[in-house]
């Protein structure tokens, strides 16, 4: 396991070229940590004994673990003997691997019940140090195979079927010898992995336990707790008033934290940068899209194409502007809803409707949707303590997907749980078809996966509103999702570039320095020196609140994905059964080739403006159908 690989360990766990997603954040916005209106009811949690009956089976396994762990370099010289004694190997080690991302499971989701569980964070610390010693363990692995030699690895893949489930990754292995160092020099990077590691577990701890997160009262009395879930839940107040306290309140904390953050972050960019070198690579940039073959022509198209359709962006302020009955739109203006809407999308409502929108993906994909949505495996409602957000841990190969939620039962909530489930579903395709060691599937193709769920329910919701007030609000929302997931990704991923290029070029990084290249860069795309939208200074410190950045061009992907699910689901809506077919090959393809391939064995080119553009043609239509309401 590389440095590199460990540092996104939250994110995903990579070994021997295998890379395991173990979470999969999908909501943008979180909302979870506080009490709603779901504080007085029962919750709903999932069943960890799927994975251990008991804490102390879990503590048995984990030392089995360790001990199996140990062993593992003895087979080192041997891969070279015969295809016997490399299938042998690989095999015991894919084992190893397999039962400890099983017991790193266990700890992440007990953990994320409730942060505030010292026993909970010193079990995932475990777990952690636990994949270090693993990374040490099986360092030698890579830089053998290609020691070895090209013809004799492919001989040994053509005589022994035993490799066919490694045959991908010996593949890839062989196509970035460029980039794998010897023995020693990947020990030492095996073994710093866990420190290199640490700025995301800082950065959490500090945001989530240790920031004195104010206290504010609203024009309605009502007192309010400022954490992060307090802030994404009543940013969208109704009172203008209220917007800008909690804007200016919120933001004015981040502000006090703005040296501790910039060191937190720029010591992540620096190891990235680092590792960037000593790996041979000519920036950051490339060894994140090397990862997994994606060409630069896709991030550059991706941000080519955004920039170009920043009219399209400004046009939507415009219009909110209209709708909210505002002269001149402020950065507090975003986030309230177009339209109100007093409607209640409990988890039962939210199961009931998601599955008959997605009822265009046909019956192949909505029969495992029911199995997710009826099953044991969600945690559904906020609680004090619980991580905000929400994901999906779809790791445990021989168990089944897990799904945390903050549901609020709100129109949110229920896009948020069918985003989520979508994951879910994912997974449970992929490992019907495929063997662990190609269960992986890109980031780059798991929101897509879940994104068109998105609009889907979107498009669901709008045909069968009672009214055109309701039609609005899902108008608005889909508006809403858009910018979030297209335009504000992308801007995310326009500042984690510059900062990774200041420090390539030599440049100091600090928290001043990110807020003015975050200030410069969410004055561009929100109109700023046009006067479309209005930038505070405070709120330039908006860079330090996001967590994604520690997950190292991770975001770039919801642009893409939002892009592409846009593209799907143009056509699937059309009846297409053709797109339908090859929606469903692609998610049973899991991690059996490069995810920019299988993009195109399904007709999608992910270099070409196509997906980007479609992604531009739903927000026009959108806007279209809104103005032939209000002309009405």
């Amino acid at each position: 396991m590389s440095v590199h690989d460990f540092k996104r360990l939250v994110a995903r766990v990579s070994v021997l070229g295998f890379a395991f997603l173990l979470s999969s954040c999908g909501t943008v916005n979180s909302q979870g940590g506080e009490t709603s209106m779901t504080e007085e009811r029962e919750q709903i949690a999932w069943d960890l004994t799927d994975l251990y009956a008991t804490p102390e089976a879990w503590e048995q396994a984990y030392e089995d673990v360790l001990e199996q762990i140990a062993a593992l370099p003895r087979y080192q010289g041997t891969l070279g003997r015969s295809p016997n004694s490399l299938a042998f190997a690989l095999t015991r080690i894919s084992e190893v691997q397999k039962e400890a991302i099983r017991v790193y499971i266990y700890t992440s989701l007990k953990s994320d019940e409730d942060q505030r569980v010292s026993e909970s964070q010193e079990r995932l610390s475990q777990s952690r140090a636990m994949f270090s010693e693993y990374s040490q363990a099986v360092s030698w692995v890579a830089p053998e195979i290609i020691s070895i030699g090209e013809e004799t690895i492919r001989a040994y893949m053509s005589e022994d079927p035993r490799l066919d489930p490694f045959d991908f990754y010996l593949e890839d292995l062989l196509a970035n010898a460029e980039h794998t160092l010897g023995d020693e020099a990947e020990a030492v990077l095996a073994a710093v992995g866990i420190v290199l590691g640490s700025p995301n577990n800082i950065y959490e701890l500090l945001v989530n336990a240790d920031v004195p997160w104010p206290t504010i009262e609203l024009s309605t009395g009502e007192e309010v707790f400022l954490n992060q879930a307090g802030y994404s839940r009543h940013r969208a107040a109704a009172n203008r008033e209220d917007r800008i306290l909690v804007f200016d309140t919120f933001w004015s904390m981040w502000q006090e934290y703005l040296d501790s953050i910039g060191l937190i972050l720029s010591t992540e960019v620096n190891a990235n940068v680092a590792t960037a070198r000593v790996r041979n690579y000519d920036n950051v940039l490339q060894m994140q899209l090397s990862e997994e073959n994606i060409p630069t022509q896709v991030y550059d198209t991706l941000v080519e194409e955004v920039n170009a359709s920043l009219p399209t962006l400004h046009r939507y302020f415009e219009l909110r502007g209209q709708m909210l009955g505002v002269d001149q739109m402020y950065y507090y203006d975003i986030y309230p809803p177009l339209i109100e809407l007093d409607l209640v999308f409990d988890i039962e409502t939210s199961r009931d409707i998601t599955l008959e929108a997605l009822e265009p993906l046909g019956t192949e994909y909505t029969g495992p949707m029911e199995a997710v949505a009826n099953s044991d495996w969600l945690h559904v409602y906020p609680q004090p303590g619980k991580r905000s957000g929400a994901y999906m841990n779809g790791s445990g190969y021989d168990v089944h997907p897990y799904v945390l939620l903050n549901h609020n039962d709100d129109f949110n909530s229920m896009s948020t749980y069918a985003h989520e489930l979508g994951h879910a579903v994912h997974t449970l395709l992929t490992t019907a078809v495929q063997p662990f060691e190609k269960s992986d599937y890109s980031t780059f193709i798991a929101e897509i996966a879940s994104q068109i769920n998105e609009i889907l329910l979107e498009e669901y919701m709008i045909a069968n509103a009672e009214s055109d007030e309701e039609r609005l609000f899902y108008l608005g929302y889909s508006l809403e999702s858009m910018r979030g997931s297209f335009y504000r990704q992308t801007m995310f991923s326009e500042f984690e570039h510059a900062i990774h290029k200041a420090v390539e070029a030599g440049e100091p990084l600090s928290g001043e320095r990110m807020n003015e290249i975050y200030g410069d860069l969410l004055k561009t795309y929100h109109g700023h020196d046009e006067g479309v939208l209005l930038i505070d200074d405070t709120y330039t410190a908006e860079w330090a609140y996001i967590p994604h950045f520690y997950y190292d061009f991770y975001v770039y992907q919801y642009s893409t994905s939002i892009a592409g699910a846009a593209w799907f689901a143009e056509r699937l809506l059309a009846g297409d059964q053709e797109v339908q077919r090859a929606f469903i090959e692609l998610l049973q393809a899991g991690g059996s080739d490069y995810p920019y391939e299988l993009l195109k064995t399904a007709g999608l080119d992910m270099a070409s403006p196509e997906p980007y553009r479609a992604a531009v043609r739903r927000m026009d239509s959108v806007m279209d159908r809104i103005e032939t309401i209000l002309a009405n």
